[in-house]
């Protein structure tokens, strides 16, 4: 059972990274953006590209199966992402804001901008899978009978690292204190001389940054398909609706209970009901508490 609690965890994480791009994006645009998930699978195959230019593999340190050239590769995985988000935005969301387009008309386009990069990626990678590495996981004892693999407990560490470089953003900068300002109020926040075109930018790039890491974990632990984006964008929506979708921390703990049920779901032989067992904790919590575990009610804009 402790195993599939790792598993759940190490899932989780990766389903909590998104969640919280899902979330910049719509407590600071205002829309639900369909098109994270793929933007998840273009920072997994951005880092695959340079390691395959690279062609020295992922490394290794000690007996963790990644090293150096796969760190490197998830730095510049989250520079190309995050060019490529702020182009998509200076050529699609800035016209629709610009016409003050409806909320519906943002969460259409971005549904269709997802099925685009899809067949991108299909059309420039294929359809096949890929591999980052062909590593066996090697587990190691901890305590009695219990083992870890050293993988799983980096991929947590790095989770953990994210978040809390997040916080410190969110609460000690002046860039994230004016990211609060317009998610709370972005005609207030303008009134008070804060650029939100700027603001905007940088939501961008924070979303498609931490996207890029989750994306290239989540091809490490398992692999790349240009569906990955599809498959994890339902998890990562629920994980952002039962932690609350105006709580970036809410996004964090939601991705981890929905990593944790669908793990407990295997271990009770229901893996092919996972995502729907994931769906009912949802609704379950939406009936008890609708704003979401950490969230608060919307404000009406």
């Amino acid at each position: 059972m402790i195993q599939y609690v790792v598993d759940g965890l190490v899932n989780g994480s990766i389903i909590a990274l998104g969640a919280v791009g899902l979330s910049i994006t719509y407590n600071v645009l205002r829309f639900a953006n369909f098109a994270q998930g793929e933007i998840l699978a273009i920072g997994a195959y951005m880092s695959m590209a340079l390691i395959v230019l690279m062609g020295v593999g992922i490394g290794s340190i000690g007996p963790v199966s990644f090293g150096w050239p796969l760190l490197v590769s998830i730095a510049f995985s989250i520079v190309l992402t995050s060019v490529t988000v702020l182009l998509v935005d200076w050529m699609l969301f800035r016209v629709l804001r610009r016409r003050s387009a409806s909320r519906i008309t943002f969460i259409i386009a971005a549904f269709g901008l997802s099925l685009i990069f899809r067949n991108i990626i299909t059309l420039v990678a294929g359809a096949d899978q890929m591999f980052l590495s062909f590593y066996i996981p090697k587990a190691i004892p901890v305590i009695g009978n219990f083992k870890v693999v050293p993988d799983d407990v980096v991929v947590l560490i790095i989770t953990a690292i994210c978040v809390v470089v997040l916080h410190s953003f969110l609460t000690s900068t002046t860039v994230g204190k004016k990211m609060r300002a317009v998610a709370e109020n972005p005609v207030l926040a303008m009134v008070n001389g804060i650029n939100v075109k700027s603001v905007i930018r940088w939501s961008w790039v924070i979303g498609a940054s931490l996207s890029a890491i989750a994306g290239t974990l989540h091809a490490h632990v398992t692999q790349l398909d240009p569906e990955m984006g599809f498959e994890l964008i339902l998890p990562m929506f629920a994980a952002l609706i039962v932690g609350g979708v105006t709580n970036v921390y809410g996004a964090v703990l939601g991705g981890f209970l929905i990593g944790l049920t669908e793990a407990f779901a295997v271990s009770m032989d229901l893996s092919a009901y996972r995502g729907a067992i994931a769906f009912l904790i949802m609704i379950v919590v939406l009936i008890l508490r609708p704003q979401g575990i950490l969230g608060e009610k919307e404000r009406d804009d």
